[in-house]
C-alpha cells in the first residue's frame, strides 16, 4: 500500500482510520472535505477541487480520505487500494447522529473556520439525513465502481471491530480504539 483511498458512508470513520493509517505508514494525509468546504460552508470550484485532488495524488505515497466523484477519476487512478468501511446503515447513523450532536455542542471547527449548527445539521444536505439518503445507494455504487477499476486491491471492511482487527493485522503495535474507528 502505498496510495490508499478510504471511503464509506458520511459517518463510517474515514478520517479517523485514513489519519491512523496514514500515520503507521508514515504519508501524508489528505482529507477531501477540506478541499471541498470553503468558508461560509462554500463549495469549492470544480477546478480548484480537482487541482488540490491531483496535486496532493501527485505525491509517491499518501493516505486519502473521501467519496467525492468530482474528482474521482484522478485519485482512483492514483491509487494502489481502496479501504471501503461498509458498516451496516445502524452503525454509520448511530456514529454520524453522535459525532453531529458532539459538534454542535462543542461548536468544533471542521474546515476553513467551518461549524455544524443545529439548522444545518437538521437541513436536507445535513450530515444525518445525508448518511441515511446516501448509505445504501453508495454500497451498490461501490461494488460497480470498484469492478470497473481493476488495478485497484479492495479491502471492505464490515465492521469497526473488522478494521481494527485489520489495521493492526497490518501494522502491529499499539492502536487505540479511535485509531481503528472503534474495536465493538
Amino acid at each position: 500500500m502505498q496510495r490508499v483511498i478510504v471511503i464509506g458512508t458520511s459517518g463510517s470513520g474515514k478520517t479517523t482510520l485514513a489519519r491512523a493509517l496514514a500515520a503507521r505508514l508514515g504519508v501524508p494525509h489528505g482529507e477531501q472535505d477540506a478541499w471541498n468546504h470553503l468558508a461560509g460552508w462554500q463549495e469549492a470550484p470544480l477546478p480548484q477541487f480537482r487541482a488540490q485532488v491531483a496535486a496532493f495524488t501527485a505525491q509517491p505515497r499518501w493516505v486519502m480520505d473521501g467519496n467525492y466523484s468530482r474528482a474521482r477519476d484522478i485519485g482512483w487512478a492514483r491509487a494502489d487500494t481502496i479501504v471501503w468501511l461498509d458498516y451496516p446503515a445502524p452503525v454509520v447513523l448511530g456514529r454520524v447522529l453522535r459525532r453531529t450532536v458532539w459538534r454542535v455542542l462543542t461548536r468544533q471547527e471542521l474546515w476553513n473556520g467551518n461549524r455544524e449548527t443545529l439548522r444545518g445539521a437538521l437541513s436536507a444536505e445535513g450530515p444525518v439525513r445525508w448518511a441515511m439518503r446516501t448509505h445504501w445507494r453508495r454500497r451498490g455504487e461501490t461494488v460497480a465502481l470498484a469492478a470497473a477499476h481493476p488495478h485497484l486491491q479492495l479491502i471492505r471492511l464490515r465492521s469497526p471491530a473488522q478494521a481494527g482487527r485489520w489495521l493492526r493485522a497490518q501494522f502491529p503495535g499499539p492502536a487505540t480504539r479511535s485509531a481503528a474507528g472503534g474495536d465493538r
